[in-house]
């Protein structure tokens, strides 16, 4: 599995979404539909964009009980998506349950992957909002070993934990890396964040990154210095 760079298209609206895709006229990036597109525009933007040219992972961190992840999954896995994710606290059946409904009668399906920890949860509120006394990095760990036991693909991680996660789960299992800045470019509201190079060099597989390139005055510029710095 080749590295690559994803696009976090967080845009409320199909205009703005396109907006941006037409400015790429030469190579088609990979590109994260998340939960506040899916939610305005609905299946047919996945459509669109596939239609495209481009590889969707589609973010929509699904957690329920195992047999309505499966039937959801199911639809999911119809729009012909590339990856997508749920989070790893749904327990082991919950996952096993998704990779079932993911599955395709050809036996194809999508890359799936898990969520472990929310950037936005620290030690703190995972103790006294969830109950989770274990330390944060081991709880991370732990989940990702119950989402590879569980047949998935990889995990959602900070770029800080990419490489544990490999010594963990092994080189095969995905790490797909949001958090990653320019050197010279501002942090925004992450606090742990990773230049590209850098996350190339502690092995993340897939970076996901958006308003350094969303934002961006050149947003096609932006991204071809992404994958210079991570792929190339």
């Amino acid at each position: 599995m080749g590295k690559d760079v994803i696009i976090a298209c967080d845009f409320d609206s199909a205009e703005k979404t396109f907006a941006f895709l037409d400015k790429f006229t030469g190579k088609k990036p990979f590109v994260k539909i998340g939960m506040e597109l899916y939610y305005a525009e609905g299946p047919s933007i996945v459509r669109e964009i596939k239609k495209r040219g481009h590889k969707i992972f589609l973010d929509l961190k699904l957690h329920d009980i195992p047999n309505t992840v499966k039937k959801s999954m199911a639809v999911l896995s119809r729009l012909d998506v590339d990856m997508t994710n749920l989070h790893a606290a749904g327990t082991c059946r919950m996952m096993e349950a998704a990779i079932e409904g993911l599955t395709r009668p050809d036996g194809t399906r999508p890359l799936l992957i898990a969520v472990t920890q929310l950037t936005s949860t620290d030690q703190e509120s995972m103790e006294k909002d969830l109950w989770i006394e274990k330390p944060i990095a081991d709880v991370v760990m732990h989940y990702a070993a119950n989402a590879k036991a569980a047949g998935l693909d990889g995990v959602v991680c900070s770029p800080l934990e990419a490489g544990k996660v490999h010594d963990t789960c092994g080189t095969g299992f995905l790490t797909v890396t949001p958090g990653v800045r320019f050197a010279d470019g501002d942090v925004g509201d992450q606090k742990r964040v990773m230049t590209p190079a850098e996350a190339k060099k502690i092995g993340s597989d897939y970076i996901v990154v958006g308003r350094p390139i969303t934002a961006a005055a050149d947003p096609v510029a932006a991204y071809e210095r992404c994958v210079a710095e991570f792929v190339d």
